[in-house]
């Protein structure tokens, strides 16, 4: 593409206190958050004819750390595909050479809001028990191509007002070779698994603990392990859950073992003491959910000892999980990661920006020929979300399958959930239709 055109077709806007410098087919934008790894604004794509989220990478070549974080983030978003990983629909930079390279815009779907919003809602067990099945089939999509996400935190997950759920952000994401325990590593401190506080490596299921961490912040609207530093957060842990059994403790290296067993010894709550039928919804008689259940499940989660703590794939199993449970979406084809040596790689600055300007490069080629990714289909005037991104249910299907829905008003306090969705009658399993809702 010579200079020319390809200069008409960006627009420099200023969003906050950045300069966003982007395709003309964005506009409208406006900021809707920022942090560490970029700004993001919701902007109206006019090719796509939808709303998008896009993310500017901030100074993503500043230095080693942040440049391979970036490229990092970029690979994987490029390789995953499942509906609760956030969707990448473009990449794109402003400037036109190697030399002048130095911007990385990400447009991504756009989400109504982030999990700290919800935290303050008061759900019922319905909506509770598949926004941590919607959790679970995004890690477990991620586990089964090694990639530990390691930031899991309810600011890294957004979610629709029909209660869909999408885990965003993978710039600490990082893969696994099998059996491979991984080093310490800078992450959210609240949601930090214990062997991250003790230094002593971790392996794939680091996330659960950050889910048991988000869940146990949902039901309690608060914080579970609000520590202010590394050792307060230790002592936040084992004042709830009690000090670990000394088979634990042999694990740890000599110097953490003694500082831990000079601390004060903690009994610990039981779960029953730490999380009240009270903090819990009524139990549900649609779809047998009980607080007994989502209990058991916080217990088998918030377990300080990684080896005894239960696996992406037991969670699924789990009675309070898998009444959601569809092959189509826990079972989904792993992504294939394309670059083999995304973690060993170490680069300068200048080798990272070259990586980086590849992918770039590759995204344009592939994509310019056609749209990523599809439009909400239109059933009666009323935009019809497939939320399964099988674009072979078609209205002919949905008239096959309607005799077999029943229509459940979903009310909340808040608004946000108060939505009507389809709820599938308990024989009906061809067809996992309680992830179609309209949006009214």
């Amino acid at each position: 593409m010579n200079r020319n055109k390809r200069e008409k077709e960006y627009y420099s806007i200023d969003v906050g206190d950045s300069t966003f410098m982007v395709l003309k087919r964005y506009q409208n934008l406006r900021p809707i958050g920022s942090g560490a790894q970029g700004i993001v604004c919701s902007a109206y794509d006019h090719n796509l004819e939808r709303n998008v989220a896009i993310k500017k990478l901030s100074r993503p070549f500043q230095n080693q750390t942040h440049a391979k974080r970036a490229y990092r983030e970029l690979v994987l978003m490029k390789c995953v595909n499942h509906k609760n990983i956030i969707g990448l629909l473009n990449v794109f930079t402003p400037q036109k050479t190697l030399e002048e390279f130095q911007d990385v815009y990400l447009v991504m779907e756009l989400m109504d809001a982030n999990l700290c919003q919800v935290i303050q809602m008061e759900l019922d067990h319905e909506r509770l028990s598949y926004l941590l099945y919607q959790m679970l089939c995004g890690i477990k999509h991620l586990h089964a191509a090694g990639i530990i996400h390691r930031d899991l935190k309810p600011s890294n997950i957004v979610v629709k007002s029909d209660c869909t759920l999408k885990i965003l952000d993978f710039g600490l994401a990082r893969t696994a070779a099998t059996g491979l325990l991984m080093t310490p590593y800078v992450v959210t401190r609240y949601y930090r698994a214990p062997e991250v506080i003790l230094g002593m490596g971790y392996q794939a299921n680091v996330d659960i603990w950050a889910v048991g961490c988000i869940m146990a912040e949902m039901v309690r609207h608060k914080i579970l392990f609000p520590g202010r530093d590394y050792i307060d957060q230790w002592n936040k842990v084992i004042e709830q859950l009690g000090t670990p059994s000394q088979e634990f403790l042999m694990k740890l290296n000599q110097s953490v073992r003694t500082y831990v067993e000079n601390r004060p010894r903690y009994a610990g709550y039981s779960f029953e003491k730490l999380f009240p039928d009270v903090l819990f919804p009524a139990d549900s008689e649609h779809n047998k959910l009980k607080a007994s259940q989502a209990r058991d499940l916080l217990s088998k989660m918030l377990v300080i000892d990684a080896s005894k703590r239960i696996s992406v794939d037991e969670a699924l199993q789990h009675p309070y999980i898998n009444v959601w449970y569809d092959p189509t979406e826990v079972e989904a084809p792993p992504p294939v990661i394309t670059d083999k040596q995304l973690d060993e790689r170490e680069h300068t600055v200048e080798e990272w920006k070259e990586l980086i300007y590849k992918e770039v490069l590759d995204w344009e080629e592939r994509t310019k020929n056609g749209v990523i990714r599809g439009q909400p289909a239109s059933i009666a005037g009323h935009s019809l979300l497939l939320l399964s991104e099988q674009p072979q249910f078609n209205s002919t299907q949905f008239q096959k399958y309607s005799n077999q829905l029943v229509w459940h008003q979903q009310s909340c306090q808040s608004h946000f959930f108060s939505v009507l969705m389809f709820n599938v009658k308990p024989q009906t399993s061809a067809i996992h239709l309680s992830s179609l809702s309209f949006v009214l």
